[in-house]
């Protein structure tokens, strides 16, 4: 029988850095309803929300007055215990995914398994300091906060690509389409893995 529960997840994390709230729907209608206080992210959001299929619902306020490091890293946590909490037990799911996504001349690579093991290979370098009004380097942050976060395995890799808004783009693009494709249930009786259990 086919698991048709929804599978979902509401957070708040309350620190005395950042307060954020997030609800998490896997199979939404592929929207990004809120914001992170900072413009680029929210982009960067937008575009994981619509490419993964995802509801997405943040409201975060942080210090940005210091600078963008606590509120991008921790939506980032929120975000990976979202997706922990709403895969659950992980039976039924692909557990892998990947996804090639070109961006005008930027080529970046995607894998992730949601293996229960955290781990991050991030291979995207920025040439600028900062994508708007965030330090570019918050981009490898946040995707390690996710990994962590999530318990999965995730290598993310710029093959090729000179514009810094189309390597951010790509990523966030490629990610998402490697996300869906891991999240979604091929069968609904076990977990793939020989273990028996992620």
């Amino acid at each position: 029988m086919e698991d048709t529960a929804v599978r979902q997840a509401s957070l708040r994390r309350t620190t005395k850095e950042t307060d954020i709230a997030l609800t998490l729907i896997l199979d939404g209608d592929g929207s990004f309803i809120g914001t992170t206080g900072i413009g680029f992210l929210d982009h960067m959001l937008t575009l994981f929300a619509v490419h993964g299929g995802f509801t997405l619902q943040i409201e975060a306020t942080g210090d940005l007055d210091v600078d963008t490091h606590h509120t991008v890293e921790d939506i980032g946590i929120v975000l990976g215990e979202a997706f922990k909490e709403a895969l659950g037990d992980k039976k039924g799911i692909a557990r892998y995914g990947h996804f090639y996504c070109p961006m005008d001349e930027t080529l970046v690579r995607t894998v992730i398994d949601f293996s229960g093991r955290p781990y991050t290979v991030f291979d995207v370098e920025f040439t600028v300091p900062y994508l708007g009004t965030m330090e570019a380097e918050m981009v490898r942050e946040f995707v390690y906060a996710f990994a962590v976060h999530s318990a999965c395995n995730l290598h993310i890799g710029c093959l090729y690509g000179t514009n810094n808004h189309h390597k951010a783009e790509a990523v966030f693009k490629s990610w998402a389409h490697a996300v869906r494709q891991a999240v979604t249930r091929v069968n609904s009786t076990a977990v793939l893995s020989s273990k028996g259990v992620l």
